[in-house]
């Protein structure tokens, strides 16, 4: 059984649950060979579901069937595309119903880290359950489980799949296999990653971007910034992982109007209007912006921090307290950023798409390379 080969992360993970696998007698699995930047940080996996080929290898496939839809017609990649860093370039997606749902399409970078809560309103605690409740959900996919491992069992590939992986067919198994196969959406070879690395320099303008980025304005000390950090990390550019850290209210909207957001969750009023801050990791190929996908342009997001922001009970304090001019209206808030400075955190943020990752063969379509090889 091969081991993982990991940077700057925990491999113990991985050696506890090859042992687990040995000694319940399930099939022999073979853990997942990758690396992953140390700058991301630590990550964990659940214990019972390791990171194994033959569970990538289902999950992949399961992705990008149709058959987990009772049209037959959606797969995850209805709404997950690569081309667009696994999103779909809809306001809103639209499922088997024919319905706008709720919500944007998220992107599916880097899961493994950042808050454990995942959909907009962080709704589901772990990958496993994101991964079954679009299957469900009647707008979405509105697949019967029982009917679809009926359907699973039927099919010859699939049955050794799931045979190979975790022994049987099985809704726990469904969720299992796509939650890991999500879970190797790495992206971490951007112009950015590379500038990290040492092995480029940004241009001067994508340098620029980036320290106004990074900043949060001090006009005490004449720090100019774009505030970005504040619910963007530095290196995985999404929420922070702490408890709800990773969630906040951007001033999208006032009292009357503010959605609920976390609120769904936690029954919390202070949680009302806080949405999950995204991964800016190949931003500039997810567009629309925003959970309900109303902005339409990188420019139209930068407009709105810099002079949209609109009050509520719970908008961010760090939201509210960022300028880069000295307070002259109590109730305007602005970040006062001049349209060079603008011009250059989007190209610092155009830094952040990586191809390698938009066409990775790992991550595509099987049945396309199936009807191309046959």
């Amino acid at each position: 059984m091969k081991s993982a080969k990991v940077v700057g992360v925990l491999i113990p993970i991985f050696i506890a649950s090859t042992i687990y696998y040995i000694n319940n007698k399930k099939p022999a699995t073979h853990l997942v060979e990758f690396t992953a930047p140390f700058v991301f940080g630590r990550f964990t996996v659940p214990q019972n579901n390791p990171l194994t080929q033959e569970s990538v290898l289902l999950g992949r496939r399961l992705f990008y069937d149709p058959l987990l839809s009772s049209n037959n017609q959606v797969s995850c990649a209805t709404c997950h595309k690569q081309p667009l860093a696994f999103t779909d370039g809809l306001k809103t997606s639209v499922g088997v119903s024919g319905k706008p749902l709720a919500f944007n399409s998220m992107s599916l970078v880097n899961l493994m880290w950042g808050p454990k809560h995942f959909f907009w309103n962080g709704r589901s605690p772990s990958l496993e359950d994101q991964a079954i409740q679009p299957i469900e959900h009647l707008d979405e996919m509105s697949r019967n489980i029982e009917d679809l491992l009926v359907d699973l069992n039927n099919d010859d590939t699939y049955r050794d799949l799931f045979k190979r992986a975790f022994g049987e067919v099985s809704a726990q198994g469904i969720a299992k296999a796509l939650a890991n196969f999500q879970r190797m959406l790495i992206s971490s070879n951007s112009r950015y990653d590379q500038y990290i690395r040492g092995e480029l320099t940004l241009s001067s303008i994508e340098e620029q971007g980036r320290k106004l980025f990074m900043a949060h304005p001090d006009t005490k000390v004449i720090l100019r910034g774009g505030n970005c950090i504040d619910c963007h990390s530095q290196f995985l550019t999404g929420g922070f992982s702490t408890m709800f850290d990773g969630f906040s209210n951007n001033g999208l909207d006032d009292d009357q109007a503010l959605q609920a957001g976390l609120f769904t969750l936690t029954n919390n009023e202070a949680h009302r209007g806080l949405f999950k801050a995204p991964t800016l990791r190949n931003i500039a190929v997810t567009a629309p912006y925003m959970h309900d996908g109303r902005f339409t342009t990188l420019e139209d997001v930068l407009a709105h921090y810099n002079g949209g922001i609109k009050r509520s009970k719970t908008l961010s304090p760090l939201i509210i307290e960022a300028d880069n001019i000295p307070k002259t209206q109590k109730n305007h808030i602005s970040l006062n950023l001049n349209d060079d400075e603008i011009i250059a955190i989007i190209a610092f943020l155009h830094t952040l798409t990586d191809k390698e990752f938009l066409t990775n063969p790992a991550f595509s379509n099987p049945f396309t390379e199936e009807n191309n090889n046959g």
